[in-house]
């Protein structure tokens, strides 16, 4: 590997050590931690029963702007708080390279015209010009802490395409590039040989300034590939039947790794497909071992050579070089033969349910839906926004070109998207632009509506911006069940678009398919899309590209020249950023009147050592809710709605009401997100007798039906604590980390879940909020809990926090499981949190 001039850290892994744990192994061992935990690798077994957790140093922390901002903004206040504490404040500091994108802010307010993407970046400038100088005043005073402007691309792709080392070199020694991010689908880079996951804001900055991060020693999943895609479906159909095959086996906390011969056959771009998902399996991470597939990919897209060859000798000396003949131990093994795809669908409320395309208008039917009058253009099933949107598929040419020759097909015989669809455009890197230009397929794209609206997340997070308006109105006027087409990776409930309640997941040629009908109530296998000029039926399959014309334009237009050039000056922002110039101080200047940056509370009176751990008494149920609840049900990211607490709150600052922005934006604010904490539109709380929104009983005020931050407020005013009650998978979704300040902000002492999702558990605990389970059997229902008990946790006392405590409600008594899962977990409790807890150590 050239040792005359790189150092590494040699690792004797078992040889059937699965290859994510060889380079946990690793960073163990050059970290020099303790005998146990590295014994909990070393002596790893596939079956064993697991109890151990390990403590990782990330080679990098990977954030984006709506999670990064209010990352900077704790790490601006715990500078306030070391000053105030006698400490110096540039001892909050990042340890590693800290790498942010600004790619959440762009809303999708202009479409379907040729100056939507220069509209749509003057309003994302007017919104968010204040967050931006923030961004730029971290930039200058926080070393190894870069930004990467807006109108660049999405996070994930430009990790993908350009920041990705896979393996780092760094004063001469070189190690994997552990990268964990502030977003769940950091694990696209898994697809690139690249260990990486989503973790909580909090926890990221904790990584930051050199903490490590705790995590139980996982289970791994191994899923063998074998075979080919059928003629017609894609990586997207492959990606939603592996996810709809992965939560039905159940991989929460765990790891997949996939091999056998059919990871040979597929592309970096179709493996970073299946591992952005890796969160809607449920899965900590989704590996694809590194292979020369992954060095060919590396050059194409503009590595040095030095630095793929320094990869690839690296992985061959550490036995992180894919051997598909010699698959390692694996905890489970599945197996999926690629044939057996079929082109598909999944929602309308979530990833894992996926539809075969032929049994969609059956199922789209299947569901409830009141009368409306006849006749009707609008009506049940109208598809309202059709996005080719995400890094999950605008990174992989193959379904962006078979979506641009669909188009070009459908023009050619003379199809439209109908008036009523609104259509966007926003690939996650300008080199799509590029080669959509250079096959000719532009212009095709253009004619159905799809003109560029910007380079970033937009429709996927919710940024999808206001519906046509006669859609608004109808849906408004008759309940009405309209339905998003989106090529992204998440469809929960109010997350798309406020008034769109059935969403589905998409292909990007099934995206323009669906524009061109204009509804989902329809079989695009045995229907048509339209009628040509000639009054003659169009179907699907007479506009289908074959798998041969879509290699055929891939393989001649994209070059490595189009990643060298887009990424040439990607530090570089436009005009508009230059602009915003800053200068580097060691504590922020805080503006008393911003509505986006104001100074959190979390750190507010902090004594130099911990207070006792006490139990918790008097508690009222704040909210009580069902299965699944994700962390766009606990806190939104879309539009702020004037009638909101937040809105009001907002235009009592004289706000107007076209400048409210969404909830993403403004996480900054405190003021704002504590006032959107479960304030979701479709949010269900059973103690509101099911209702949507945030509405919920203050039990101090006769059970007066009120929101939920009202209700909160007037707790916390009368000193009574808060508990949330919830059904399976607790906070699934987004690595969201407001979802816990949120409710920590609202008095929430504890949430007691059937279970929970891996990373918003680990948010709790880094806020400080206890989260217990139900014991097996148990849950609200069979307990009788109704929510409008009194509750008390008793137990919770003394010098080590137990394994159990006793709950209280009323009178009935049970026992609950405290899921602290590691040792530093319990310490970050104890001490009120990640960031008492950094803090304290750094004094």
């Amino acid at each position: 590997m050239g040792s005359r001039r790189y150092r590494f850290h040699p690792v004797d892994a078992p040889g059937r050590l699965p290859y994510s744990l060889r380079i946990m192994l690793e960073n163990l061992l050059r970290h020099g931690a303790p005998a146990g935990q590295v014994r909990a690798l070393t002596g790893w077994e596939p079956r064993a029963e697991r109890g151990a957790a390990v403590g990782l140093h990330p080679a990098r922390v990977f954030l984006h702007d709506t999670n990064g901002v209010p990352a900077l903004v704790d790490l601006a206040a715990m500078r306030d708080a070391m000053a105030a504490l006698g400490g110096d404040p540039e001892l909050v500091n990042p340890a590693i390279p800290a790498e942010l994108v600004v790619d959440h802010s762009i809303i999708a307010d202009v479409f379907g015209r040729p100056d939507a993407l220069a509209r749509n970046a003057e309003l994302e400038y007017e919104r968010n010009a204040e967050r931006y100088r923030f961004l730029r005043w971290g930039q200058a005073s926080l070393r190894g802490f870069t930004v990467v402007p807006p109108g660049k691309g999405i996070m994930h792709q430009i990790n993908v395409e350009h920041l990705a080392r896979v393996v780092m070199s760094r004063d001469g020694e070189v190690y994997p590039d552990l990268c964990l991010g502030t977003d769940s689908h950091t694990t696209m880079v898994n697809g690139l040989g690249t260990l990486g996951w989503g973790i909580g804001g909090i926890e990221a900055e904790a990584a930051m300034l050199g903490q490590s991060v705790s995590i139980p020693v996982p289970d791994v999943v191994g899923v063998r590939l074998h075979g080919e895609l059928p003629v017609a479906t894609t990586a997207t159909d492959l990606v939603l039947t592996l996810t709809e095959l992965l939560r039905a086996h159940g991989v929460v906390g765990k790891i997949v790794e996939f091999h056998g011969p059919g990871v040979t056959a597929l592309p970096v771009t179709d493996r970073v497909t299946l591992s952005n998902m890796s969160p809607e399996f449920g899965s900590t991470a989704a590996l694809f071992p590194i292979d020369a597939e992954t060095i060919r990919y590396l050059r194409f897209t503009g590595r040095p050579d030095e630095h793929a060859d320094l990869v690839e000798a690296y992985a061959r000396a550490q036995g992180l070089w894919h051997d598909p003949g010699a698959p390692p131990s694996y905890t489970a093994d599945l197996d999926l033969d690629l044939a057996t795809v079929v082109p598909s669908i999944a929602g309308p409320r979530r990833p894992q349910d996926r539809i075969p395309l032929g049994t969609a208008k059956s199922a789209f039917r299947a569901q409830e839906h009141p009368p409306v009058p006849p006749g009707r253009e609008i009506t049940h099933g109208t598809v309202a926004i059709a996005a080719i949107t995400s890094c999950t598929n605008t990174s992989n040419p193959s379904v962006m070109v078979a979506a641009g020759l669909l188009a070009r097909n459908a023009v050619a015989r003379g199809l439209r998207a109908k008036p009523w669809v609104k259509t966007t455009l926003s690939p996650g890197s300008r080199v799509v632009m590029d080669y959509y230009a250079e096959a000719g397929l532009t212009s095709a794209l253009e004619l159905l509506g799809f003109t560029l609206a910007g380079f970033g997340c937009m429709t996927c997070i919710g940024a999808s911006g206001p519906l046509v308006e006669e859609v608004s109105t109808a849906v408004a006027e008759h309940d009405l069940d309209v339905a998003a087409v989106l090529s992204g990776n998440r469809n929960f409930e109010g997350r798309i678009q406020p008034e769109v309640r059935s969403n589905y997941l998409a292909s990007p040629p099934l995206v323009v398919a669906y524009a061109l009908a204009g509804t989902v109530d329809v079989d695009l296998t045995t229907e048509p899309l339209g009628t040509d000029p000639g009054g003659r039926p169009v179907y699907l399959r007479d506009l289908w590209p074959t798998p041969g014309e879509v290699r055929a334009v891939v393989d001649e237009v994209i070059r490595p020249e189009m990643f060298s050039r887009a990424y040439a000056d990607v530090l570089e922002g436009d005009e508009r950023w230059r602009r915003l110039d800053v200068s580097g101080t060691a504590t922020y200047p805080w503006d008393p009147g911003s509505t986006y940056v104001r100074r959190a509370p979390y750190l507010d009176g902090m004594s130099p050592q911990p207070p006792p751990v006490t139990d918790i008494t008097g508690a009222r149920v704040l909210v009580m809710l069902g299965d699944f609840i994700t962390t766009d049900h606990i806190s939104p990211a879309g539009a702020i709605l004037p009638s909101s607490p937040a809105g009001r709150y907002l235009a009592g600052l004289g706000v107007p009401r076209h400048q409210l922005n969404t909830y993403a934006s403004r996480r900054g604010n405190h003021e704002v997100m504590m006032r959107g904490a479960f304030a979701n539109v479709r949010l269900r709380n059973l103690l509101a007798g099911g209702a949507e929104g945030g509405l919920t009983p203050d039990f101090l005020d006769g059970g007066r039906l009120t929101s939920v931050y009202e209700a909160a407020r007037a707790y916390q005013t009368a000193s009574v604590p808060a508990i949330v009650l919830a059904g399976e998978g607790y906070g699934a979704g987004s690595s969201r980390d407001w979802a816990a300040k949120g409710p920590a902000l609202l008095g929430v002492r504890a949430v007691i879940a059937r279970s929970y999702e891996r990373i918003h558990r680990s948010n709790l605990v880094g806020m400080g909020v206890l989260p217990l389970q139900f014991l097996p059997g148990q849950g609200p229902g069979e307990l009788g809990l109704t929510g409008h008990e009194t509750m008390a946790v008793t137990g919770l006392g003394g010098p080590d926090l137990p394994q159990e405590v006793t709950v209280t409600a009323d009178g009935i008594t049970f026992r609950a499981r405290v899921r602290l899962d590691t040792p530093r977990e319990a310490d970050y409790y104890r001490h009120g949190g990640i960031m008492p807890y950094v803090l304290r150590h750094l004094i």
